[in-house]
């Protein structure tokens, strides 16, 4: 039963309340400045999109996916782009299409189970690398274990090992908590930058985006339902959220893979605690630490948070 043990986590009391601990670094975390490399990688659709990459010559390479409207300049990208660097790693800091400050060619962008670029993401590194890894925070994550539970026992070779931080796997019940009076201002805080790329995307697709909807969205659940499914092909809101939940694809991922889900994330409810999947399937393991908030696990006073640590070190202990 690989659900591994996460009381070593214990931060300062102030800490240890949810939204402060997942703020925290949003602010107050210091950036580092990398050497990146923007390269445009182009799809077989058509379309593109960025990857910032951090290069020395090593032979292993660590993808990292961002959260909903984040990008690779995200402070938890940030961070780990250097605890990975400095441990002998490349870095693939992916935006996800519309996510790195120009927007992408067709009506998509990207959703909670967009994992079609990944395998083209792979295409364009594999030749370069004996070892990858991979690591996605929140929607990141979701679409990491989406991945690789969809791949099941074909996964590239070169795949040794994935993780996912605060990683909403069942994605209605995570948009349902999302309404919550206490996630008010995060909800509208992903609104208000949604919103403005779907009048973009009217400019451009004026015969798939109807800004007549536009007072209708209130909610993430609302965007989900005029303008997610829409733009990807669902038939709404719950037709997304059935075909993009990464929890029915848990007990098939064929790769060592680690999820860490605090109980105090205030945007996760108890369905995206997958304890099943961690006792059916021995390459799944979960870390349920009672403190951390979303996508937060703030170690202050150390430059290298706590997940941080546990993702290296579960990587190490599974790639050569």
């Amino acid at each position: 039963m690989p659900v591994i043990d996460a009381t070593s986590y214990k931060p300062s009391l102030l800490l240890r309340n949810g939204h402060f601990n997942t703020l925290y670094p949003y602010y107050f975390r210091k950036k580092h400045d990398h050497n990146n490399h923007r390269i445009r990688v182009d799809t077989p659709d058509g379309d593109f999109f960025d990857v910032d990459f951090l290069t020395s010559g090593s032979t292993k390479i660590a993808i990292l996916l961002h959260g909903l409207e984040g990008s690779s300049d995200s402070q938890y990208i940030n961070g780990l782009t250097k605890v990975f660097s400095q441990n002998g790693y490349d870095i693939a800091a992916v935006n996800f299409r519309s996510c790195s400050g120009v927007m992408n060619r067709l009506v998509e962008m990207y959703h909670s189970g967009y994992t079609q670029d990944i395998p083209t993401l792979i295409h364009y590194i594999e030749n370069d690398y004996d070892q990858i890894v991979m690591v996605g925070f929140s929607l990141g994550g979701n679409v990491a274990m989406k991945f690789a539970g969809e791949q099941k026992q074909n996964i590239h070779p070169k795949i040794k090992a994935i993780a996912g931080v605060s990683v909403p796997c069942d994605l209605r019940e995570g948009s349902i908590k999302l309404k919550k009076w206490y996630n008010y201002p995060y909800e509208q805080m992903f609104l208000k930058t949604l919103m403005k790329k779907v009048v973009q995307k009217a400019i451009l697709h004026p015969d798939v985006i109807n800004l007549n909807h536009v007072s209708r969205v209130k909610s993430l659940w609302d965007f989900d339902e005029y303008y997610t499914a829409c733009m990807h092909g669902f038939t709404g809101a719950e037709d997304y959220y059935a075909q993009s939940n990464s929890k029915q694809f848990l007990e098939s991922i064929d790769v060592p893979a680690l999820m860490i889900n605090a109980k105090d994330d205030s945007f996760l409810p108890r369905e995206s605690y997958p304890f099943h999947a961690a006792e059916a399937n021995p390459n799944f393991h979960l870390m349920v630490p009672d403190y951390g908030g979303h996508v937060g696990f703030t170690s202050q006073g150390n430059s290298m948070y706590w997940t941080e640590h546990k993702i290296l070190a579960f990587f190490n202990r599974n790639t050569l």
